[in-house]
């Protein structure tokens, strides 16, 4: 097995001044690029200083920066000891810190400007972190700046063999259901992530992948590994707007872009109003755009094709606790099944089973999503118990509602946990929003239950309407009418914002507590 760590240093040997990656900061006019060798040597200096200062094996070292050449050159640097990288999500509170530290039972911290004060206010809370390393334009006090390191540290090679069972990664889980949980990942994990994305999107030593999504989700830096395979350059897009994302692809010749639901809604209604003109830009090498993370509407995907027939798309399943993306994924010669996630993944297994006798079903039939393959987790850290209720026999419980067509194609339903029982009769969300999604003037939707004292439950639709448009309840109610069965229709509608987290996932139980206790 080459481990992702040796996919890095084997590229700084072939391609040594080829540039790997390249960071836009748009609205300062900020770009760097760094070469497979500096990247490597870099990494390796973070490596050496954390080694000097006592990081060991499995010891764990906190990583909470936002996207950058240095969110990626510190990633290396710390699984190169043999060290757990812990990335944390910038939308962290210094609670959701503290939480996350001490689980990890962290020896150190690789943290950004941004961060400081949660940290400082944590500190009495942080008695395992013993080194503060700092990202940033003003070093506090008992800190040593990121810049000394590249600075005064080595770059001679790391000796410590890494092997396919060693843990690297703790991955805190986004929290949209609670508390964060710890997901740990080996090596193993991340180098089968980096073949199946690599076999799926075909990545050559050609191509330019816009990184757009956060680094610290197994999501985006798991479809960058085929570029590290490939040793092909990515450009870390730091800041989301059409116009950004066109003139990256236009300027650096990007040819891979992955996007989220919501960003995809916001480049088409750029493109609709003229705010955005294809005539601009020079995209004739843009070959794929693929979405993940999120259920996608399959209006959206054909809205998409009347700007871009000929380009490839796919879409991705995955999740933390199955290394980021690709157990499913529909395939870029299957574009004509959007609306499906897809088919089961290279090197992966997957299969539906009833929530009642956790019994394979057969295709058509509504259970849960299950998959095996070398990605699974090793298991959420410090939870026997609950890794034993997800993973069974090597199979992991996704919690995923779907079903499988008589092809092979999946269809996710929902979260079991979104379901929705109106008088008895399941209702999945997604059916739902997909339906609405259809209306001309809707930007964004998301279905959840409210309380009714006749029927137990009923849908209430939350719509967020496309600029510029104004939408009533009553419109909504008679779009229902035509394209869902009675039972499935929404009984309120309230426009809103649509709450999603930096991956694009829905955030329901944020509508839910906002808007879930009204009865009608």
């Amino acid at each position: 097995m080459v481990t992702i760590v040796q996919m890095l240093e084997n590229n700084a040997v072939r391609y040594p001044d080829d540039i790997a990656l390249i960071e836009l900061k748009p609205s300062i006019h900020y770009r760097k690029t760094i070469t497979w060798k500096e990247f490597n040597d870099d990494a390796n200096r973070i490596a050496n200083y954390l080694i000097d200062k006592g990081i060991q094996r499995d010891d764990k070292v906190i990583h909470w920066m936002r996207n950058s050449i240095p969110w990626l050159i510190a990633y290396f640097g710390i699984i190169k000891t043999g060290a757990w990288a812990v990335p944390l999500n910038y939308r962290f509170t210094a609670q959701d810190f503290q939480y996350c530290a001490g689980v990890a039972e962290a020896k150190a911290i690789i943290m950004e400007d941004e961060f400081t004060s949660a940290v400082q206010e944590s500190k009495p809370h942080l008695g395992t972190i013993k080194d503060y390393i700092y990202f940033g334009p003003k070093l506090p006090a008992g800190m040593v700046h990121y810049d000394a390191i590249l600075q005064n540290s080595k770059a001679d090679p790391v000796n410590i063999e890494l092997g396919p069972e060693d843990e690297c990664g703790l991955y805190f889980t986004s929290g949209t259901t609670g508390s964060p949980k710890p997901v740990l990942l080996t090596h193993k994990n991340m180098s089968f992530t980096a073949n199946v994305e690599q076999t799926h999107h075909h990545q050559t030593k050609e191509d330019n992948f816009i990184l757009l999504p956060p680094l610290y989700h197994t999501g985006a830096k798991m479809h960058w590994f085929g570029s590290l395979i490939s040793g092909s350059k990515a450009t870390i897009l730091t800041e989301f707007s059409p116009r950004n994302v066109f003139e990256a692809v236009s300027r650096e010749k990007g040819t891979i872009v992955w996007l989220l639901v919501p960003w995809v809604h916001d480049i088409l209604v750029a493109l609709d109003k003229g705010d955005l003109k294809l005539s601009d830009y020079d995209v004739k090498q843009w070959r794929l755009m693929h979405i993940g993370a999120q259920p996608v509407p399959p209006v959206l995907v054909q809205h998409w094709w009347d700007y871009f027939p000929q380009m490839k798309y796919d879409n991705n399943y995955g999740l933390s606790e199955s290394t980021g993306p690709g157990a499913v994924h529909l395939g870029l010669e299957n574009a004509f099944k959007a609306g499906a996630v897809g088919k089961v993944g290279h090197g992966w297994q997957l299969k539906i089973v009833s929530l009642e006798d956790n019994r394979e079903i057969p295709p058509t039939m509504v259970g849960e999503l299950c998959i095996k393959g070398d990605g699974v987790m090793k298991e959420y850290y410090k939870n026997p118990t609950l890794t034993a209720q997800t993973i069974e026999n090597g199979w992991l419980h996704t919690g995923d509602m779907a079903r499988i067509d008589n092809e092979g194609y999946v269809f996710l339903v929902d979260r079991k946990k979104d379901l929705i029982i109106v008088g008895g009769e399941n209702i999945y969300p997604i059916e739902v929003e997909d339906a609405v999604h259809n209306h001309p003037k809707v930007y964004d939707v998301a279905a959840i239950g409210i309380p009714d004292e006749r029927l137990g439950e009923v849908v209430c639709m939350i719509v967020d309407p496309k600029p510029g448009e104004t939408l009533n309840e009553g419109e909504i109610l008679a779009f229902t009418e035509k394209v869902l069965p009675r039972y499935k229709r929404p009984r309120k509608v309230i426009f809103d914002k649509v709450p999603r987290n930096p991956t694009g996932k829905i955030e329901k139980n944020k509508l839910r507590a906002k808007y879930g206790g009204k009865i009608i």
